[in-house]
């Protein structure tokens, strides 16, 4: 055999290089160069200095004096010296960087100073043009006796980084690379004394540039001075779609991003069924013990939308409005956009019409109104979409909506569907401009629905905004499975509308309950008046949509109370009869799409729906309780401070039920994700035992 086969030269001579990086080479490149000129100039000191081979009669260091000089053997060290550290120096670079741990990704905490090194770190500047946005913001710890090249090592550098294998140009404010810092190696998983871990602290999505309407959470309110608790449905479901990818993505979400009531209304809920078209829901409701606070109960009051039955065929008149701006070239945007409307597509019957505009990049009208039965022409515009470009497209929402009223429907959906990362500069610059404009045409006949996609640039605030203007619907489309759910399962809900500005207001008995608290609907509070206002616009209700609402009730002596009773405060008067045991009182008003005038349902909350145990409710009580709690503690609510993701799991895995669909399924993996994200602190698990015990 070959003495080939065992050079080990051999196999590093046949290894593949790891890709090169710019930055990387043109510092390894002056290190290089910097060490290589020190060198010389030692070498040059040395060989004044020598007392052989330099003086006349001298021992020569080569046969042929004249050609060769004295500098050959003296020099061939550090010739080797310095062309290894060519070769090897942007090699070791790109690993080190990639491999190691340097101080800007430890995590520092206010109480932990950073460890000092021998020699004391000095602060040299960097400019951070020539580093990373996360680079520019640290500091570059160097040895004291660390120094800028001099001006003749830096015109070298630049001479050498001009020929074109070395990239042709040196940056103005490139600099020596000092030498890696020396760190302490420790054991995988071990935490140095008086740190914190770094998986005790939850990972922030901070800089992901998606906006959100800021909000603060619920309050308590007490019964006998407050009674009353006014709010508009929501049906949208795109902070839970937005808040599953964070944290499949390893982020917990900002708090603002987490709505409690598009967490619950993602879901589907066996509630009853309407009886008819005229009366397109009722209303369900329980009352049973709250799984974090065994001293308050819980309230649930679910709805579930008509369903038409399966031979109605109403038609649709639906423009696809895109943004084909340059910031949607990436695959989990316009690519995954055109696979959902795609899908959308392959639902529409011969009864609807398609039409697609697009601003920026290729804008314009795509399709003219078209109907849907030639679909091969419909997914071959689609197809055709590309992005690219400013954001500067032609009045594309006035455009979608001249041409929606063009080929408007009687009797059926005429809707504007805005699919967009969240860049909403689509022809009217000013909000408030816009959201004017989509009320007009609101009035008009013509209803809005947004879809966002990618993360980097939504803007969920102005997505809300617009679709609540628009009598639609804002969904957020994480991925191709999503797109499916909310353009394949729920079309029906999502397309077609039932019921139109539906409020809910609940009076409650202050003999009975003490304090409550809505859990969720922030952004979604009415003022006590609008409930009667049918001039006040409210949520929609598509076909088959299920809608969920929870309040926390404290009974009046449970001693659960948080707000202490006025000594002046003016005592109630009480309620006789039947209506002296009622709980609350249910109102619901709502609009038939085609009327402005609205329709009131009312149902009292009686001791007949409570039920004295959690495990008594229905699988769907248990399970909308979960995904409140859940919520709540994505948010760091106080309210849920002692519960833990496991008493959460658990409460969700009895509230599984059949899980058809397999969403419920999900959402318990979901769970074990949140918990490695945000552990349980300290006196998470506590119970009225344990503090008893003194073990919190």
């Amino acid at each position: 055999m070959s003495d080939d086969m065992h050079d080990p030269f051999t196999g590093l001579s046949q290894a593949k290089a790891p890709a090169g990086n710019a930055e990387a080479k043109k510092r390894a490149l002056a290190a290089g160069m910097a060490a290589f000129e020190a060198m010389q100039a030692e070498t040059a000191q040395k060989s004044a200095e020598a007392t052989q081979g330099n003086r006349k009669g001298g021992r020569l260091s080569s046969i042929i004096t004249t050609l060769k000089g004295n500098w050959i053997m003296d020099m061939r060290l550090p010739i080797g010296t310095a062309a290894i550290a060519l070769l090897v120096l942007p090699l070791g670079y790109q690993l080190y960087t990639s491999t190691s741990m340097t101080p800007s990704q430890v995590n520092q905490t206010a109480s932990q100073p950073p460890i000092a090194f021998d020699p004391p770190p000095t602060t040299l500047p960097v400019d951070p043009t020539t580093l990373s946005a996360a680079q520019a913001e640290t500091e570059v710890a160097a040895p004291a006796t660390q120094t800028a090249p001099a001006p003749a090592d830096e015109m070298r550098l630049r001479e050498l980084a001009a020929e074109p294998q070395f990239g042709g140009e040196l940056a103005d404010n490139m600099f020596i690379a000092p030498p890696p810092a020396p760190t302490t190696v420790m054991p995988m998983g071990a935490v140095a004394r008086g740190t914190v871990p770094d998986y005790a602290v939850a990972p922030q999505a901070e800089a992901s540039g998606d906006e959100f309407t800021s909000f603060e959470e619920q309050r308590l309110k007490v019964a006998a001075s407050d009674p009353v608790s006014t709010f508009s449905i929501d049906v949208d479901t795109a902070s839970y779609s937005y808040v599953r990818r964070s944290l499949e993505e390893g982020y917990v979400p900002e708090p603002d991003a987490v709505r409690i009531e598009e967490l619950l209304n993602y879901f589907p809920y066996d509630y009853a069924l309407a009886e008819s078209a005229t009366a397109p829901f009722k209303p369900t409701m329980a009352v049973f013990p709250t799984p974090w606070n065994p001293k308050t109960q819980l309230l649930e009051i679910g709805i579930k939308g008509y369903v038409p039955p399966a031979g109605e065929d109403k038609p649709s008149n639906l423009v696809f409005l895109i943004d084909t701006s340059g910031s949607m070239d990436e695959p989990d945007k316009l690519p995954l956009l055109q696979r959902a409307f795609g899908l959308l597509v392959d639902q529409l019957s011969a009864n609807d019409t398609v039409s697609i505009i697009t601003y920026a990049g290729s804008a314009g009208v795509v399709l003219e109104p078209t109907k849907a039965i030639e679909k091969a022409k419909i997914l071959s515009a689609l197809d055709q979409l590309y992005a690219g470009g400013s954001t500067a497209g032609a009045e594309g929402i006035e455009l979608a909506y001249k041409l929606a009223e063009q080929s408007k429907v009687s009797g059926g959906t005429n809707r504007v569907i805005l699919a967009t990362d969240g860049d909403f500069n689509v022809g009217i610059d000013d909000p408030e401009k816009l959201e004017d404009f989509i009320k007009a045409k609101r009035d008009s006949g013509v209803t809005l629905s947004v879809l966002g996609f990618g993360m980097g640039n939504l803007d969920d605030a102005t997505m809300q905004a617009l679709a609540q203007n628009g009598d639609g619907n804002a969904s957020y489309i994480s991925s191709f499975r999503e797109a499916q759910k909310v353009l394949v399962e729920e079309v029906g809900s999502t397309l077609h509308m039932i019921a139109k500005d539906v409020k809910i207001q609940v009076e409650f008995n202050p003999a009975v309950v003490s304090e409550y608290r809505l859990i969720g609907y922030e952004t979604r509070a009415l003022n006590r008046e609008d409930f009667n206002n049918d001039a006040v616009d409210a949520g929609d209700i598509g076909a088959g949509h299920t809608v969920t609402a929870l309040y926390e009730i404290t009974p009046v002596g449970s001693g659960a109370e948080l707000v202490e009773p006025l000594r002046y405060g003016n005592q109630q008067p009480a309620v006789g009869g039947a209506a002296g045991e009622e709980i609350a009182f249910l109102k619901m008003r709502y609009k038939m799409p085609d009327s402005d005038v609205s329709q009131l349902i009312e149902q009292a909350v009686t001791p007949s729906v409570v039920y004295g145990d959690i495990s008594e409710v229905s699988d769907d009580a248990r399970f909308a309780a979960a995904v409140a709690a859940f919520g709540q503690k994505l948010k760091g609510s106080d309210y849920v401070r002692d519960m833990s993701w496991a008493d959460i799991q658990a409460l969700a895995q009895s509230g599984k039920g059949t899980d058809e669909s397999g969403y419920r399924a999900e959402f318990i993996q979901l769970l074990k994700t949140a918990a490695l994200l945000q552990p349980d602190a300290a006196g998470d698990a506590c119970t009225p035992d344990s503090e008893a015990d003194g073990a919190c």
